[in-house]
């Protein structure tokens, strides 16, 4: 059976993913100063890619997990994100997408995974991709193995740090040789920002 919080809290997301979503509304709210200083427009070599928001209950709490993308040559190197990446042919839609590419990189069992919707499409300037969210849950604690490849590390956040307004702060950044302004949640350590922080604000503006 699962914890009472971690039930309405689903329930409440499956009902509310169903109706109007804030999109840019929200996305505004995080959003840098990058997505108007690069000029990148979606084209036709734009992508079409997913990730999955995935709640589980742990400890009388409720958490989600965030990966730490590795130090590559790439636009995302070392930026926090959820698990996520590009569609393939393969996948039936944007949804099996998300659950596929979490159990790449982090090991999930995406038949555990309930899916209660999906938050607004995102488009992604720096690489060019529209990004879908897919919210989902587990009824408890998954064991997570990261692939070394795509994650040097998996950050189980506690939902109630996200639901704290203090961790909201504003930064400036280079990116590709711009400098740009961009807030950010912060999270153990860590600055989330662009997309990854654009999809964290709809997600609490949905929820609230």
């Amino acid at each position: 059976m699962l914890p009472k919080p971690f039930s309405d809290l689903t329930n409440h997301l499956r009902h509310r993913l169903q109706q109007p979503l804030p999109g840019e509304a929200a996305h505004q709210t995080m959003a840098s100063t990058a997505r108007t200083k690069l000029g990148i427009r979606p084209n036709e070599r734009t992508r079409r890619s997913a990730v999955l928001i995935l709640f589980y209950p742990y400890q009388d709490s409720i958490y989600l997990p965030l990966i730490l993308r590795p130090q590559y040559d790439g636009v995302h190197a070392g930026q926090m994100a959820f698990p996520g990446g590009r569609m393939e042919r393969t996948d039936r839609d944007l949804t099996q997408t998300a659950l596929r590419e979490a159990q790449e990189e982090i090991g999930i069992r995406v038949q555990d995974v309930t899916v209660l919707g999906q938050l607004s499409e995102l488009f992604i300037p720096p690489s060019n991709f529209f990004v879908q969210p897919v919210v989902g849950m587990l009824p408890g604690r998954p064991d997570f193995y990261p692939d070394p490849r795509e994650v040097d590390a998996v950050v189980e956040v506690n939902l109630d740090t996200l639901l704290d307004d203090t961790i909201v702060g504003d930064s400036q950044i280079e990116v590709r040789g711009i400098t740009v302004d961009a807030p950010y949640y912060a999270i153990d350590g860590h600055r989330v920002w662009g997309a990854t922080a654009m999809m964290i604000a709809e997600l609490l503006m949905v929820m609230k």
